[in-house]
């Protein structure tokens, strides 16, 4: 689709490109994904891949996209320098290496002062893969499933009292078993509606002063 489309890197599009550096990715892989690794053009693909941003805001539609959220410490603006970060290490020479050791659950919280592979794993697990937060912003990356069943302590991303970016519109997705798609409150939209898994494929026109919401079936 060339320049028409803009995509953003999720957390299993980061799983695919580190699974793709391990000498044994085809006797590991999930049945899915072996079609894509025994593909010709899999190193074209991967490299596509690995060159997406973390995050993409439109300035004169006034929206930011993001995969999973956006920590509540952080304006878009700290957001976007962050995700830059992510994706220096992640298109550059030692991505390899990079990815080895991305993955994992620590940090649980924002330190400016945090360097190296853990400053780059919590940015990929705040921007990829977050849900839930205790009130002191704390990741928690164990309860995945609905609001209603959370534990008290545990609060949406968006929620969070005092989130720097609750001024500006964000539509992500990665969180299919969100009981709403719009969140108006908080300023966000929540568009995975769980396709991969029977549900339907959402989308959000973004041109206008309401967002408005196109879904179609996933059969």
């Amino acid at each position: 689709m060339g320049d028409r489309a803009v995509t953003v890197i999720g957390n299993h599009d980061l799983s695919l490109l580190a699974l793709a550096q391990r000498p044994d990715a085809l006797d590991s892989a999930k049945p899915s994904l072996r079609p894509l690794l025994e593909a010709p053009d899999c190193d074209e693909l991967l490299e596509w891949l690995r060159h997406r941003p973390l995050m993409h805001r439109d300035e004169s539609l006034g929206w930011t996209m993001v995969h999973a959220g956006i920590p509540a410490e952080w304006t878009i603006q700290e957001a976007q320098a962050r995700a830059t970060e992510l994706e220096n290490a992640l298109r550059g020479p030692d991505h390899g290496a990079f990815l080895a050791e991305l993955f994992g659950n620590t940090p649980e919280q924002w330190d400016p002062q945090l360097a190296g592979a853990e400053r780059l794993r919590y940015i990929a697990n705040t921007l990829t893969r977050q849900r839930f937060v205790h009130a002191d912003g704390r990741l928690d990356m164990d309860y995945k499933r609905t609001l209603a069943g959370a534990p008290p302590e545990l609060l949406p991303w968006f929620a969070v009292p005092e989130r720097a970016s609750a001024h500006e519109r964000i539509v992500f997705g990665h969180w299919s078993a969100l009981e709403r798609i719009e969140w108006p409150e908080h300023n966000v939209w929540g568009i995975d509606t769980g396709a991969a898994w029977g549900g339907q494929l959402s989308a959000l026109r973004l041109d206008s002063a309401t967002p408005e919401l196109v879904q179609v079936d996933a059969g």
